[in-house]
C-alpha cells in the first residue's frame, strides 16, 4: 500500500507528461503501469509505423527530441524517447501493476490492482485509446478460408507477399499498412465504409500541424475554409478515386468527431497509380469472396481489419458510469461532471493531458 498525491494510470506518452508536469511543480506521483516497459503501446504496433506528426509538434514538455532523430521519429525512435523522458525525471513508475478497479472513498481514491492497493486524493486515467481492438464481425466471417488480423497483430507485409489483401479502415494505421503491404509485393486493396477527409503531411516542406495549431482559435468552419485550396491542390479530389469526401472539413471533424483524418504519407499517391485499390464498406464474406456495399464482390487471400480501437476506461471506474460514453470514452466536458475530480488524458502522441484536481485543494493543473 502507498500514499501519494497523484495516482497516473498509464505509463504512455500522456502519463508521463503528466507526472513531470506534477514533479516540476513539486507535486509526487506514481504511475501505475500494466506491462514492463513505458510506451508499451508504441511497442506493440508495426514495423513500419513512424510519427505521422513531425517531432517538434510531438515532443512532450520540458525535453525535445534528440537533433539526429529525423523529421518523423520511427516508432523504436519514439520509444527510446519515452525511455529516456521517464529516466530524465526518474519518474516514479511502478511497471506490472494492472488496474482492476479505482474507486471514490471520501477524500481519497482507492486503486487496486492485482497484488496492491495504492491511495491518493487526486487520479489522473491515461490509459489510452487503444487498450481493446475493435474486431467487427460481418455474416458469414467465420467462412473465409485465410487470415483474418487486426491491426494490432500485423508486423509488415512480408508473410503476405504475392497475395491479394484487403485492409478494413481508411484512418492512418490503415493508409500506411496498405502502403507496407504493395511494398512487400503484396496486392494491397483498401475498404473505406464512411465519407473521409485527407490531408496533407507537409505543405511547401513544413509539417501541416504547424499551420493547424495557430487555428485551434479560430471556428472550425473558418479554418477549414482556409485550408481548402492548399488540400485542394496537394490532395486533389479523393472522389475520383472511390472515396467520399465529409461535407465539412478536417478541423470540424478532429473538433466535432474527435476523429483524426488521414495524414497523407503517400497512400493517395499508390491509389492515384493504381498499386492500391479502394472499395467501398464491407457487406458479408462467403468463404474467400468478399461482397461490399456497392454490389461488388472479389476474393482475398487475407484481411487486416485497421477498424481501431476502443478505450472502455470506464470498466476501471465502474462507480462514475455517466463519466463515460458507450465506448468507454471520458466525456470531454469532464470539467463540469459530477465526477469532475477525475480527467482522462488524452493519448495521442501530442497529449492533452489533464490533472486531475482535488476539490479540497487549490487547483494546481499545469495546462
Amino acid at each position: 500500500m502507498s500514499a501519494v498525491n497523484t495516482i497516473i494510470i498509464g505509463a504512455g506518452a500522456a502519463g508521463l507528461a503528466v507526472s513531470a508536469y506534477l514533479k516540476q511543480v513539486g507535486v509526487n506521483s506514481i504511475i501505475l503501469e500494466q506491462s514492463d516497459n513505458v510506451g508499451a503501446t508504441w511497442r506493440k504496433h508495426y514495423d513500419r509505423l513512424h510519427l505521422h506528426t513531425d517531432k517538434r509538434n510531438s515532443e512532450l514538455p520540458f525535453v525535445r527530441m534528440p537533433k539526429d532523430y529525423p523529421r518523423y521519429p520511427s516508432r523504436n525512435q519514439v520509444v527510446g524517447y519515452l525511455e529516456s523522458y521517464a529516466d530524465h525525471f526518474d519518474l516514479d513508475i511502478r511497471f506490472r501493476q494492472q488496474v482492476i478497479s479505482a474507486k471514490r472513498t471520501g477524500v481519497q481514491w482507492q486503486v487496486q490492482t492485482q497484488d496492491a492497493l495504492h491511495f491518493a486524493p487526486n487520479l489522473v486515467v491515461a490509459c489510452g485509446y487503444a487498450r481493446h481492438p475493435l474486431m467487427p464481425v460481418w455474416q458469414g466471417m467465420k467462412t473465409f478460408p485465410g487470415k483474418i488480423i487486426h491491426s494490432s497483430e500485423y508486423k509488415n507485409g512480408s508473410e503476405f507477399k504475392g497475395q491479394n489483401v484487403l485492409v478494413v479502415g481508411f484512418g492512418n494505421s490503415g493508409g500506411e499498412i496498405a502502403m507496407d503491404l504493395y511494398e512487400h509485393g503484396a496486392r494491397s486493396n483498401i475498404s473505406v465504409r464512411s465519407a473521409v477527409n485527407v490531408i496533407p503531411r507537409e505543405v511547401l516542406g513544413i509539417p501541416f500541424l504547424s499551420f493547424a495549431i495557430p487555428q485551434n482559435l479560430l471556428p472550425a468552419r473558418l479554418a477549414d475554409g482556409i485550408n481548402a485550396p492548399i488540400i485542394r491542390t496537394l490532395i486533389g479530389d479523393i472522389t475520383k478515386y472511390g472515396l467520399r469526401k465529409l461535407p465539412y472539413g478536417p478541423v470540424a471533424q478532429t473538433r466535432k468527431d474527435k476523429r483524426i483524418p488521414l495524414i497523407d504519407i503517400g497512400t493517395m499517391k499508390l491509389i492515384r497509380d493504381g498499386h492500391v485499390k479502394v472499395y467501398p464498406g464491407v457487406k458479408k464474406f462467403s468463404g474467400s469472396r468478399i461482397s461490399f456495399e456497392s454490389g461488388k464482390e472479389a476474393k482475398f487471400d487475407a484481411v487486416v481489419l485497421a477498424t481501431g480501437f476502443r478505450p472502455r476506461e470506464n470498466e476501471l471506474l465502474p462507480d462514475a458510469p455517466s463519466a463515460f460514453d458507450e465506448e468507454g470514452t471520458p466525456h470531454l466536458q469532464a470539467r463540469s461532471h459530477p465526477f469532475q475530480d477525475c480527467f482522462s488524458a488524452a493519448i495521442t502522441f501530442h497529449p492533452q493531458a489533464c490533472y486531475a484536481k482535488s476539490p479540497s485543494k487549490p487547483d494546481r493543473s499545469p495546462g
